[in-house]
């Protein structure tokens, strides 16, 4: 009986227990329909539980059905092109929804400055990148991802090779120093983000003209990045995880002559020229020990890369919370592995409200990168491969006196150990390295350990919190470790000191280099905003901070040499030699920036705007009289279709009209450039560098006129701009004369730079019913003309280059090829004081008319590598579960001085050639392009227009196409996808890679094409 009752007790609480938990968190079957405004069903809508990843899809009519618990308090109806619609949940069971078009982009709050604006406020020269586009870029560097997205940006890879660094130029070439503009990521500026993972960025925001960038002064006249990263949100607890793999080819590369077109083509520059004797290469033909490598073949090879990024994130009503961790890893195309690079990125994001009027944050962001170095430019490892002759084998046999398996690889044309320079054997097939060889020795090793973040404190005063103080403190410290081996290789030619007899001629002796550094810089603060509407009407803000900026860089490293043994175990400085090539080094330098800041705003109605902004900045890089700059700006804009005159233009849905005014400055030079440096060697006291106390600020005065154009309702946007960018008191290194002794080139103010051009970009969005696409276009014009140089300077030249006033910065001079001589009585007409030229030479044009070709009176400018025009084109849709995207880009009007056609198409030396040689001049007629191959000069040593070629290319930078499962339990979606990277070029260089910062192509490591699967997983 009793046991009974028990029982009987028991169930009678489970039964309540159960009853209050079904009452208390139970669930609701809740279904309804979503529309748009005209009524039309729309499939596809995402509708969740707020806070939570319960959720369902509304299915080809519009319908869903959802459980919903019943302590939930809001649902979220979400949709591509739509405004997002919260509804609150009070227990119904029936919920149909209306969704709103989101196409004008209008109330999008954007970051400028210390501060966000709406973007229907915005005066100035402000370009938002679009996310969607940018996280299908698939790359390893962020700034790799606006390519193509934004008119008059012009990114650009120096190389190929993994890790390699991505220049930026924003409206083109300001000054003949530093170039590259100013990011700012979470507040705290930086000049290098290759740190940064891109699934952690959340917005990118360029501003390009002085009005947009003024509040950050002095670093600011290249431009400003700014970037957002990605922070939690308020809910439960999120997961992103995304992986993808994939493989890289070389493309675009030269074709080269096999063995028998070799001979054939060494064969006749022997008889082209003042050659006495039989034809060495006639009785070489057929040779059994020839082999027939193509040497780009065997230099690259397949790379590979993945990359793995996770994110867990979600918050409470008082604190939000993010956490990523991600890997990136690239193994190049070139062979053994020893151009690969590697990235682990951690961050961290927490944000909490203390009060309604106090907030506090952190973003914590730490990486490791390693890159193992290769020869990707100059004298690379492509240029070897170029250059060296298709009738030697990769490796010796094996039955080769001279093979080791520590060194198999050819060296010197068909090596003898006492025989090698006898006779033409050594010169016959030029000796040139193994690019195979130097690919396998090679051991550079950059690793960099980074620590990137902040710390803020945020309070509100006033009664509706109008006015807000922030303190912000960030750091940027860097720590980096370089490590290289120069390992002994190759053949022994009888050269080095006596105490390295026998070595081979490659890294004799063999050396190591160590060297390990930091640089640091901190960042401190602080802001007070306040921003308020009076009367509905009247928006007015105000800003004023202040900010001090502190670096300091040390670095230490040393070398040693003859390294008795060489694997991995030995490769420290101990174990080196410690009598001969002893060497150390050690430096420090510091600077420090301080500012004071301000900015106004004022918008009446939202169609009458003014913005003014104010900077000044003392750098420690001046001399004292000289060590503030101020950098003022105004804008101001109109918003016409706000005009009661314009109610009735119905098909006119926004026009803007933007006009801004500016000034920005720069001092990227060296440390302590105003003073004089001194050193003493042995009790004498010299002068190695005349300091300059008058150095002042270079500055940037900039001015733009834009016009922003919405047609249907802002489907259709159109932004235009004209901009102009004049850059005064360049700070210019000027060597002193002789006389005064050898001393470093002095820093001064010389010179003027402008800048001017157009941009337009082209935006239109079309949500329909289930196939919804985005189409993107921008195009932007420049030309740059230097303006004035300093009067102990009329010029700047290089071996390629010269900088005058009148023409682009760094343009090409040297002379103009119009043809081939056909026969001597062309020569002598054209050249009648000078005839030492023979048929099939380059003819050049006799600028002055005096019958001979001269250095004095005939070289002109020829190209230059500025370009005239970018642009970019991109394609995004969705259908059902399918996504596709797609980015064009391109440039025009860009030139490129190809110094490896050159060396490899009309050197004198019996180098490898491009298969365009076949073509060369052979008799009267044949050719008036390409002049005749020879071993003697033919006019090619000359610097002329025949290899300044046209680089404009037009770019497939990026396909993907992807499919997103949904509705799966416990997961709220699976995206598959597979992407292409430079897939089509379109260029007529006929280098490997038009895209490049060099501006002499010597061979550079090229791009490659990449095919990449990938999935992410949300839950």
């Amino acid at each position: 009986m009793k046991t009974m009752f028990l029982n009987l007790k028991r169930g009678i609480l489970s039964f309540v227990f159960i009853f209050l938990t079904s009452a208390v968190f139970g669930q609701v079957l809740v279904s309804g329909k979503v529309t748009d405004v005209s009524g039309e069903s729309l499939p596809g809508v995402s509708v969740f539980v707020k806070g939570t990843s319960v959720g369902s899809i509304t299915d080809v009519d519009g319908d869903y059905s959802l459980e919903v618990p019943k302590n939930a308090q809001f649902l979220v109806f979400s949709f591509i092109g739509m405004k997002n619609q919260e509804v609150e949940f009070t227990g119904q069971t029936s919920i149909n929804v209306i969704l709103q078009e989101d196409v004008t982009g209008l109330d999008e709050v954007v970051i400028v400055g210390y501060t966000a604006r709406k973007k229907s406020t915005l005066t100035g020269a402000v370009s938002v990148v679009n996310l969607s586009d940018m996280e299908k870029t698939r790359v390893p560097n962020v700034s790799q991802a606006l390519q193509g997205q934004i008119a008059g940006v012009l990114v650009t890879s120096s190389t190929g090779a993994p890790g390699d660094p991505i220049q930026i130029r924003i409206r083109g070439e300001g000054t003949i120093g530093d170039n590259n503009p100013l990011y700012v990521v979470d507040g705290i500026p930086s000049r290098d983000i290759t740190f940064l993972n891109q699934a952690d960025v959340k917005t990118m925001t360029v501003l390009k003209d002085a009005a947009a960038a003024a509040i950050y002064g002095s670093r600011a006249s290249g431009g400003v990045v700014l970037i957002t990263t990605k922070s939690g949100s308020k809910g439960k607890t999120s997961f992103d995880v995304n992986y993808y793999t994939g493989i890289h080819k070389a493309a675009n590369l030269p074709n080269m002559l096999n063995t028998e077109q070799y001979m054939n083509t060494l064969e006749k520059a022997w008889d082209n020229s003042d050659r006495t004797g039989a034809n060495p290469y006639t009785a070489d033909k057929g040779r059994s020990d020839f082999a027939d490598t193509d040497w780009l073949d065997e230099l690259f090879e397949t790379g590979r890369s993945q990359n793995l990024q996770m994110t867990a994130s979600g918050g409470t009503e008082k604190m939000q919370y993010l956490m990523s961790l991600g890997y990136y890893g690239q193994d190049g195309i070139v062979v053994f592995d020893n151009d690969k690079y590697q990235r682990l990125n951690y961050r961290t994001n927490l944000n909490i409200d203390v009060t309604d009027r106090i907030k506090i944050g952190t973003n914590l962001q730490l990486s490791y990168s390693t890159q193992d170095k290769t020869a990707s430019k100059g004298e690379s490892l492509i240029r070897y491969a170029l250059l060296r002759a298709p009738v030697l084998a990769v490796r010796k046999d094996v039955n080769d006196p001279t093979f080791s398996e520590r060194d198999p690889f050819t060296d010197m044309p068909f090596f003898t150990p006492t025989g090698y320079d006898q006779g033409l054997q050594r010169s016959m097939y030029e000796m040139v390295g193994n690019p195979v060889a130097k690919a396998y020795f090679t051991d550079d090793q950059r690793k960099i350990y980074k620590t990137f973040g902040n710390v803020y404190g945020e309070f509100a005063f006033l009664g509706n919190k109008e006015l807000k103080f922030r303190t912000n403190i960030g750091v940027d410290l860097s720590m980096f470790h370089n490590k290289a081996f120069n390992e002994n290789y190759g053949d022994d030619d009888g050269g080095g000191s006596a105490v390295d007899q026998g070595l081979g001629r490659q890294n004799r002796p063999n050396s190591l280099s160590e060297e390990r550094g930091e640089a640091r810089t901190i960042t401190f603060n602080n802001t007070l905003n306040y921003a308020k509407t009076f009367n509905e009407k009247h928006d007015f803000s105000a800003m004023a901070g202040t900010e001090y900026i502190d670096n300091y860089e040390s670095s230490i490293g040393a070398s040693r040499a003859r390294f008795p043994f060489t694997t991995d175990e030995y490769r420290y400085l101990d174990y080196g030699g410690s009598d001969l090539d002893l060497w150390n080094s050690g430096s420090a330098s510091e600077w420090a920036l301080f500012s004071l800041f301000g900015s106004t705003s004022y918008a009446y109605d939202d169609k009458y705007m003014v913005t003014a902004n104010l900077r000044a900045d003392a750098s420690s890089r001046f001399s004292e009289s000289n060590r503030w700059g101020y950098f003022p700006s105004v804008s101001a804009g109109w918003t016409i279709s706000k005009e009661d005159f314009m109610k009735d233009v119905d098909w006119l849905s926004n026009l803007k009209l933007r006009a801004s005014w500016g000034k920005l400055g720069n001092q990227e030079i060296d440390n302590y450039a105003y003073l004089t440096l001194v050193s003493q060697v042995d009790g004498i006291v010299k002068t190695n560098r005349f300091g300059n106390s008058d150095l002042k600020w270079e500055s940037s005065t900039q001015s733009n006129i834009g016009v922003d154009v919405g047609f249907l309702n802002s489907k259709l946007v159109l932004t235009g701009e004209y901009f102009e960018k004049n850059t005064t008191d360049i700070l210019l290194p000027i060597g002193l004369p002789s006389v005064v002794g050898d001393v470093s080139p002095t820093i001064v103010n010389a010179g003027e730079v402008s800048n001017k051009g157009f941009e337009f970009s082209i935006d239109y969005r079309n949500s329909g019913k289930e196939f919804k696409y985005n189409v993107n276009a921008n195009i932007a014009t420049l030309t740059n003309k230097v303006e004035k140089l300093h009067p102990n300077v009329p010029n700047i030249v290089t071996d390629v280059t010269k900088t005058e006033v009148g023409h682009a910065l760094n343009s090409y001079y040297g002379y103009k090829m119009v043809g081939i001589y056909q026969n001597q009585a062309e020569i002598d007409s054209h050249l009648f004081t000078e005839g030492n030229a023979k048929p099939g030479d380059i003819k050049f044009k006799d600028v002055n008319g005096d019958g001979k070709i001269s250095a004095d009176y005939d070289r002109e400018f020829i190209g230059s590598p500025i370009p005239e025009f970018t642009y970019g084109f991109s394609f995004s849709s969705t259908y059902k579960g399918f996504d596709f995207s797609m980015l064009f880009q391109g440039v025009a009007g860009v030139d490129r001085y190809n110094q490896g056609k050159q060396i490899v198409d009309y050197d004198t030396r019996p180098f490898n050639y491009t298969t365009a040689i076949l073509g060369a001049w052979d008799g009267e007629g044949s050719s008036n392009s390409i002049p005749r191959v020879a071993f003697e000069d033919n006019g090619s040593s000359k610097v002329s227009s025949i290899f300044v070629e046209d680089a404009s290319y037009f770019r497939l930078k990026n396909i993907e196409i992807g499919y997103t499962v949904t509705a799966l339990k416990g997961i709220d979606n699976i995206r598959f996808y597979v992407s292409g990277q430079n897939l089509l070029t379109i260029t007529d260089y006929t280098g490997l890679d038009p895209e490049s910062t060099d501006l002499m192509d010597l061979g550079t490591y090229p791009q490659s094409k990449s095919v990449l699967f990938g999935v992410n997983v949300k839950f």
